[in-house]
């Protein structure tokens, strides 16, 4: 905070509203005069440290709720909103953006809400479909699901008792509580599945191409599924999801969640994660996990209290097509397109090399990111076998807390990169391959620039 004036009279607002108490009461919790009070919630007052501790202290909160950004994630997402050819006319200055951002977070995460449920493209569907409703569900809840995350570190607690090795211990609880066995089948014998649940013959059946930590996981899924059947059922009953196939879905995704939270249960992860500096690779040994279900983990550590840095997390494959995308809150990186000047889309050259880069958007925001390739499950010899890669990032304001941030010069030279070609508005990028959404095009048959597009925003 050191150095600018911290004005969040609209974070104020909705913790008292949230706890349904006047600004009387406020200001007597807090030891300030009702007009103070009142001047802070106006943004006429900037919040100082002794207010922030008082405020800490008294309503359980986390300073980084309070100081961690003044709004450059939402305006950055709301940017990329606002370059939808469907918004063309519609100019609105990046100024604004930013001061609705800071000032009614909630409003924006509306809009961005709305226009996430609502398909690019000229064919405008009434109703999201199961994966657009289950990706807003995520969304909304900034990737963490409190409850369910604390019952699943609850089991694990519980399953920690018989023994270390967690892998071990949901397999022996599958058949002691459940009378499931869990059995490694040839892939001809399940030629089209990864996991089967067979009640008949009280079998978890899992395909011989997961590989070791592929197959715990799979196990923790049926496990989450069982045992924490009820806390999934009402985290999908309060994000509002109510059609039928969407609710499978969602099902489905929030297993998955659980499954990764027993296996790298909140506490012993985010300390683990703070003791390695984040190093990925310690982080796989430390828990027998694969790379993807490591990364994908480090997306979700939002527990009120204990926040892990916020990383987003994103998966492609060599088309650039993105198979999964979560961010604790907005993510610089779009759901669709890309930038092919992100190392992601060169890690498929360089296979298992992981590739360090710090790269900056066009409204200066810099991210030190990660990137590498992770293969699919083994198939049999002339099958294709998937290979994808993965990508994490982080605020280089984070970089001296990475163990893979040592060296790296935050003030030096960054990667420009932007959100695909139809929301970026650099003029002199040489790989740009269409014009930007909205912008107006301008051609001289006596010259060429650095690309085939000249243009203008407005």
């Amino acid at each position: 905070m050191a150095g600018r004036k911290l004005f969040a009279g609209a974070r104020i607002r909705r913790i008292r509203a949230a706890r349904g108490i006047t600004q009387t009461r406020m200001a007597n919790d807090l030891g300030v005069s009702v007009s103070y009070l009142n001047l802070i919630e106006r943004d006429q007052r900037p919040l100082s440290a002794a207010f922030l501790l008082k405020l800490a202290s008294s309503y359980d909160l986390d300073l980084k709720s309070l100081t961690g950004g003044d709004g450059s994630d939402l305006a950055d997402a709301l940017v990329r909103v606002f370059t939808d050819p469907r918004l063309i006319g519609i100019d609105v200055p990046r100024g604004e953006l930013r001061d609705l951002a800071a000032r009614s977070p909630g409003v924006a995460q509306a809009l961005l809400r709305l226009h996430a449920s609502v398909p690019a493209g000229p064919a405008v569907a009434a109703n999201p479909g199961p994966l657009e409703t289950v990706d807003n569900m995520i969304t909304a809840a900034g990737n963490h699901f409190a409850t369910l995350d604390h019952a699943a570190e609850a089991l694990a607690d519980e399953l920690r008792m018989s023994g270390s090795d967690l892998n071990a211990a949901v397999v022996e609880r599958l058949r002691a509580r459940h009378a499931i066995s869990v059995r490694v089948l040839p892939v001809e014998v399940l030629p089209g599945s990864l996991r089967k649940l067979d009640l008949h013959a009280r079998q978890l059946q899992l395909s011989e191409s997961l590989d070791a930590a592929s197959r715990g996981f799979a196990a923790a899924v049926q496990l989450a599924m069982i045992e924490l059947k009820g806390v999934i059922a009402e985290t999908v009953a309060a994000a509002g999801v109510g059609e039928p196939l969407a609710m499978r879905a969602a099902t489905v995704a929030l297993g998955k969640y659980a499954a990764a939270a027993l296996l790298m249960p909140y506490a012993r992860f985010l300390a683990a994660c703070e003791a390695t500096g984040y190093d990925v690779e310690l982080l796989q040994a430390r828990f027998g996990r694969g790379l993807e279900q490591v990364a994908h983990r480090l997306s979700t550590l939002g527990r009120p209290g204990a926040r892990g840095i916020p990383f987003f997390f994103l998966r492609i494959d060599r088309a650039g097509n993105v198979s999964k995308s979560f961010a604790p809150g907005p993510s610089p990186i779009p759901r669709l397109g890309g930038c092919a000047l992100w190392s992601l889309y060169a890690a498929f050259d360089r296979p298992g090399e992981p590739r360090r880069q710090l790269v900056e958007m066009e409204d200066g925001q810099r991210y030190l990111t990660l990137a590498r390739t992770v293969r699919g499950t083994a198939a049999p010899w002339g099958a294709m076998r998937a290979e994808f890669a993965i990508g994490i990032g982080c605020d280089s304001r984070h970089a001296t807390t990475l163990a893979w941030g040592a060296g790296v010069d935050l003030g030096g030279p960054a990667t420009p990169i932007g959100p695909g070609c139809a929301a970026c508005h650099r003029a002199d990028c040489r790989q740009r391959g269409l014009p930007p959404a909205g912008a107006h095009l301008a051609f001289d048959e006596r010259q060429r620039g650095l690309t085939p597009f000249r243009f203008t925003d407005h």
